[in-house]
């Protein structure tokens, strides 16, 4: 369906290339050679079948004696090798029938099982998924290919297969290991055979060392040599060149052969389908990868600043390689430097970002496919309210519920024909959401109408309070985070209309935090309060409009249900690629990054910590008078928590928890937003408190919002973060299943 949809965009988007915006290319590459980040470059951009743009820059070759860069000249590939010989070899091979994604590597080598390795699939080495170490130790090769493959076979899983992700070099030379033995033959001479050949690339190859290596880039030096026509990778050398990971050689026209074949469909080399096998992305953890492909995750420099996330894919190289492809606007675009010659002082990445943002501004399809999100509001008030015509309405709202312009939803539904707007009901927090605590009923100045609070007295609208109403009407920005106490007003309000016999109508909001993964434990069985409605799991992934129908079904309600979607919204995106303006969904709740936080430094707020409340960083900091923060941030940073880093700060909270009290504590400062875990980074948290100051933090309440007592009785027990992670896993693929009827838009 994927490449359905991507040929049917390409079709109809790929029409507008202005070719002039790419001359901007040649200032960008003058300077970076200027600042001395690469000696030279060759950039080739393809836009359908058409070259826009080819040209060499600067020296392909400073030392022993300066060589000026030709459009022939022929580059290291250094980790373009992964997709363009590797993960295409495994394809063909998969459509050719002798391997499957499912197959584990032990099934193919008997070996490769040793050390409960048993389970490690194809799948999880493309996916980067294995559990495999990055690199092992230069040691292991220093006998040749055939022992440092036995030392593979040995090594032992730092973690389960599947998770967690971390970029594994082993994980691919043990794909190119499956292909020869799958194949019979090198991957060298599958490649060749299979791909080289009849695309013609007549200039890419394994080992130039053995042919005429005088357009050959150098790279850096080995043993006070430098290095022309071998690999620049330590251990492809040490394996005589050949290996899954490094090793194969190409220049631009050859690649532009390869990324055309891929953008048509495969052409003679691939099927349409082996083409959307290994092109589709697949939601990590760290962000989004293909099997084969890197997507869109923190290594995704050359894609720029407007090619949107999730639409293309590509790969770098060490030695300063790159290629990205963007299917909708049929664009590949071709950066080929030796950035390690001759020192290893360079650096291509500023380079690319910068090269990818002029591409995609070329192509009138990026803006067009960036437009801002609708939410449902906006929809609804387009079409002139027309799903709310003849009804009357009881509003369940804050001050979130506003059109894109600002516009209150209570004075938008007040003056919208046909409607009859009767009553309003508050969440926590209150109607403008500036409360703190039980909020009472009141009534709405502007309107008249009564105002009744769901976070007092009563949790779910009584029949008294229901009179006169046919149709609920909800629309409150949700964050994303099971116990964030909206969605579970969201719950009782379709209970209540079950009781009642009324319809609701839910306009619904993308999920601040994005749509796409689903992390923590679910809701142990046979609890359901106003911090864990359903079983769900701390970080479900789902919008306010999927919750609800997930909660219709699964409680058998049966309510006559409506939801308005969002249009435009990419369930990848996070809130800042919406273009919507953010409003403090609750007072303590200030900015992106602290709702990103929340599902996992919320869970530590009924222990003796504070978790920023009454300070200016609200789950961006955590803190406490018995804190040593110092001691705190250097024991998490040593752990290397992905995405984030923490800086000892000294705060002094002027309400809730440690009011005007000096606290030691950490600032928790993000630095790679595809990276982040929430809930994994708030029982690490947790897991570190306990270690390091066991006899004063408290940890008797700390069951209160996580909900589930397996992880619990695990920290208590002193087990590690990444094992109660591991035991989640099955439940975040179990809820991925169940939740995918439910799902209004795709994955």
């Amino acid at each position: 369906m994927r490449s359905l949809m991507i040929c049917l965009m390409a079709s109809s988007l790929a029409q507008a290339f202005d070719k002039s915006k790419l001359e901007a290319i040649d200032a960008v590459i003058e300077k970076a050679i200027k600042r001395k980040e690469i000696p030279g470059a060759v950039v080739l951009v393809l836009h359908g079948d058409d070259t826009a743009y080819r040209k060499a820059f600067g020296h392909r070759a400073l030392e022993p004696n300066k060589e000026p860069m030709t459009l022939d000249t022929i580059f290291d590939m250094a980790s373009v090798t992964k997709p363009v010989a590797t993960a295409t070899s495994i394809h063909k091979l998969i459509e050719m029938g002798k391997l499957k994604t499912s197959d584990t590597v032990a099934k193919h080598w008997p070996e490769f099982a040793a050390n409960g390795k048993d389970g490690v699939t194809v799948e999880h080495c493309l996916l980067h998924t294995s559990g495999l170490i990055a690199d092992n130790s230069i040691k292991d090769y220093a006998n040749g290919r055939d022992q440092a493959m036995k030392n593979i076979a040995n090594l032992k899983l730092e973690a389960p297969p599947g998770t967690r992700v971390k970029y594994s070099d082993v994980g691919f030379i043990v794909l190119g290991e499956l292909v020869n033995r799958v194949s019979g033959m090198s991957l060298q001479d599958f490649a060749s055979k299979h791909l080289f050949l009849p695309l013609q690339m007549n200039d890419t190859d394994y080992n130039l060392n053995t042919r005429k290596t005088g357009n050959v880039a150098p790279t850096g030096k080995r043993d006070g040599q430098i290095i022309r026509g071998k690999v620049h990778d330590p251990r492809a050398y040490a394996m005589g060149g050949v290996a899954g990971h490094a090793g194969l050689f190409s220049n631009a026209d050859d690649l532009a052969l390869y990324c055309r074949m891929l953008m048509n469909g495969g052409e003679k080399i691939l099927s349409r389908d082996s083409v959307q096998r290994f092109t589709t992305p697949h939601k990590l953890p760290t962000g989004q990868r293909s099997l084969g492909w890197d997507v869109a995750t923190g290594f995704t420099s050359q894609r720029g600043n407007l090619f949107p996330a999730g639409d293309g894919y590509g790969h770098t190289g060490f030695t300063g390689t790159s290629i990205w492809i963007d299917p909708p606007s049929k664009t590949a675009i071709i950066i080929l430097t030796n950035r390690v010659h001759p020192d290893d002082k360079g650096n291509a990445s500023p380079l690319r970002r910068e090269i990818g943002t002029i591409v995609a501004s070329a192509t009138d399809t990026i803006a067009a496919r960036k437009q801002p999100v609708l939410a449902g509001l906006d929809v609804l008030a387009r079409d002139k309210f027309a799903a709310l015509k003849g009804k009357k309405v009881g509003l369940v709202t804050n001050h979130t519920g506003r059109t894109a312009d600002g516009t209150s939803i209570i004075d938008a539904l007040a003056n919208a024909e046909g409607v009859k707007l009767v009553a309003l009901f508050s969440p926590e927090h209150g109607i403008r959401g500036e409360k703190d605590e039980h909020v009472g009923d009141s009534t709405d100045a502007k309107t008249g109408l009564p105002i009744y609070s769901l976070y007092g007295e009563h949790r779910k609208p009584t029949a008294k309070m229901l009179e006169g109403i046919d149709t609920l009407v909800y629309d409150i920005q949700d964050i994303g985070c099971r116990f964030y106490t909206y969605i579970s007003t969201l719950g009782l309000i379709l209970e209540a209309a079950k009781e009642h016999g009324l319809s609701v109508v839910v306009l619904d909001r993308p999920n601040p935090i994005g749509g796409t993964h689903c992390e923590g434990p679910l809701l142990d069985d046979g609890v359901s309060n106003f911090v864990g409605y359903h079983k769900i799991p701390l970080r479900h992934g789902l919008t306010v409009g999927e919750l609800a129908t997930l909660f219709n079904a699964e409680r058998k309600h049966g309510v006559p249900l409506t939801v308005i979607k969002c249009e435009g919204w990419n369930r990848a995106d996070a809130f800042d690629r919406t273009g919507l303006p953010w409003r403090n969904p609750s007072p303590n709740m200030r900015h992106l990054s602290a709702a990103m936080l929340y599902p996992g430094v919320g869970l530590l707020e009924m222990t003796n910590l504070s978790v920023g409340r009454g300070t200016e960083r609200p789950f961006e900091w955590i803190g406490a008078p018995w804190c040593d923060g110092r001691k705190l941030a250097a024991s998490l940073n040593a752990q290397a928590i992905p995405g984030v880093r923490f800086v000892p700060t000294v705060r002094t909270p002027t309400s809730s928890k440690h009011k005007d009290t000096e606290c030691g504590g950490v600032d928790i400062v993000i630095t790679d937003w595809a990276a982040v875990k929430p809930v994994e980074l708030g029982i690490t948290l947790a897991t570190t408190l306990r270690d390091l100051f066991p006899k004063v933090w408290e940890t008797k309440k700390l069951n209160t919002l996580l909900l589930h007592q397996e992880t619990l009785t695990g920290v208590l027990a002193g087990k590690s973060a990444q094992e109660l992670a591991a035991a989640w896993s099955k439940d975040a693929e179990s809820f991925r299943e169940r939740r995918k009827p439910f799902l209004l838009y795709p994955e």
